[in-house]
């Protein structure tokens, strides 16, 4: 059977944290003993903090502000842990994994279709590095504007979800067609926070150029009109075969 969760969030508790006891003495004493006992190598990894918005691939009217903690793997693979803010209440809402066009070019046509380009999200100053001038950023800007992202939403908080409900959902890119285009009181939102101007922004990276030639892969709803998403049915275990001893 189909998962039948209500997509506007009906019968799931909101506004708020998630449901549960408040942490008793011994699991702060826990947590601060392994701060001290253990390397957490890979969250250590992470060395970038960016700002910017996405939006459901089934529901465009449906737009989040989003806060990507990046770790570069290497000059053509990044990963993110992404939260839906930056402060101590930061929920874990996603990941994200962003390519260079270079490897986007060597996936296969049906993998494509589950990545968004970064070039427009770029360009409009809609993706910025929080406290960072713009001039240190600018050439991770750069090549961020050649690279494609698949990002997976997991806990729809934008709805009132207190706990991961449901199935992943794909996630996609500002554009610059209007259903694709974010709200202005969202960019104004992040901008009063930040205390930055978005359309400052935008007018500074007119030297970042569009790229001459976008794969028509990614963004795949700009062309085909459609969208992808997820849904969860019941299927038959895979039988393993028996052991005799």
């Amino acid at each position: 059977m189909a998962y039948t969760q209500p997509t506007d969030g009906a019968g799931v508790e909101k506004n708020g944290i998630p449901p549960g006891k408040p942490m008793s003495i011994g699991t702060h004493m826990l947590d601060k003993g392994a701060k001290m006992l253990q390397s957490l190598k890979p969250i250590k990894q992470m060395s970038q903090h960016a700002c910017t918005f996405a939006l459901y691939s089934h529901d465009m009217s449906r737009q989040i502000e989003t806060h990507h903690y990046i770790t570069r793997i290497n000059q053509d693979f990044l990963q993110c842990a992404v939260y839906d803010t930056d402060d101590t209440s930061g929920r874990l809402i996603g990941v994200e994994y962003i390519v260079s066009d270079r490897i986007f070019d060597t996936l296969p046509p049906d993998e494509q279709k589950l990545w968004h380009s970064h070039a427009y999200e770029i360009q409009s100053g809609l993706l910025v590095h929080p406290r960072i001038p713009e001039m240190v950023a600018k050439p991770e800007l750069e090549n961020m504007a050649k690279t494609y992202g698949k990002f997976w939403c997991t806990w729809q908080t934008d709805r009132g979800d207190k706990l991961p409900i449901g199935p992943p959902s794909l996630m996609m890119s500002p554009q610059e067609e209007e259903i694709a285009k974010v709200k202005p009181e969202l960019v104004e939102k992040r901008d009063d926070k930040y205390n930055i101007s978005t359309a400052a922004i935008r007018g500074s990276r007119t030297d970042i150029m569009r790229q001459a030639r976008l794969n028509p892969m990614a963004d795949y709803w700009r062309e085909h009109k459609k969208c992808f998403a997820i849904d969860v049915e019941s299927a038959e275990m895979k039988k393993l075969p028996t052991v005799k001893f």
